[in-house]
């Protein structure tokens, strides 16, 4: 029988509430306690539950605040579902929550979620990565009220011309194009903007850097948002050689 682990930070996805695990969701039917961040977690995915469940929208409480209801409902023999919008790992503030459960000797576990860029990318129909030409892909963000170390910020990032995927800059999209055609990206490099991915009023948006100021005003986008920096995909690449007749590998000669 598994054994069950007092607290599980659950990621679960970026809107859509078929795109989380069905770990993740097992979690969340089994726990006494769910605290999900109501700005970005749909309250529809909170549905199969126990009926003693209590759910509470976490989006307006303190850090401290959460953490002394998740010691109450484990002092009270209960366990208790975290939920994170995407993958707790990016961008989730899990740290400073795992810090406090260690210093009380809480057991912990961490389910990982779709991240907002892999759903994004998926709806827009692309690959971050392309034989012979793209192999990398970074996940940053623009410096704002979270200040970015100067060697991190996009500008230098840029310089690797690898797919990138900005998180948490829609409302400064001019430093942000500012910094890529700063690092050296063309013009015309293929962006595409996703607006509140996974969500009913989803938008995918195709452009190219030059355009990406005027797109994002336009369509009134100043959160929710990631913005994929995606070179190369104008491009005729390679073929991978997985599939290639002339290529052997372990599981075919």
């Amino acid at each position: 029988m598994e054994k069950k682990c007092p607290v599980s930070f659950i990621g679960a996805g970026p809107g859509d509430p078929e795109l989380i695990t069905v770990k993740g969701q097992k979690r969340i039917s089994e726990a006494d306690l769910i605290l999900y961040a109501g700005s970005l977690v749909p309250k529809e995915l909170i549905t199969d539950v126990k009926d003693s469940a209590r759910i509470i929208d976490s989006s307006g409480m303190t850090l401290d605040e959460t953490h002394l209801m998740i010691l109450e409902t484990i002092r009270n023999g209960g366990t208790v579902a975290r939920v994170h919008t995407g993958d707790p790992s990016l961008y989730g503030a899990i740290k400073e929550q795992i810090l406090l459960l260690d210093k009380d000797g809480i057991a912990f576990e961490i389910i990982p979620g779709v991240t907002v860029a892999f759903a994004a990318a998926a709806a827009a129909k692309i690959s971050f990565t392309l034989p012979e030409a793209v192999q990398t892909l970074i996940f940053t963000r623009l410096g704002g009220r979270t200040p970015v170390t100067e060697t991190q910020r996009l500008k230098y990032l840029a310089r690797h011309m690898a797919s990138i995927a900005v998180y948490l800059s829609s409302e400064n999209p001019e430093k942000m194009v500012e910094e890529l055609i700063d690092g050296g990206y063309p013009n015309d490099t293929p962006v595409i903007i996703a607006h509140r991915v996974g969500w009913p009023d989803e938008r995918i948006i195709s452009t190219r850097l030059e355009s990406v100021v005027s797109e994002t005003k336009n369509a009134e986008i100043k959160r929710q948002a990631v913005f994929l920096i995606l070179p190369g995909q104008d491009k005729e690449s390679a073929f991978s050689k997985l599939y290639d007749p002339k290529f052997s590998h372990g599981f075919r000669k």
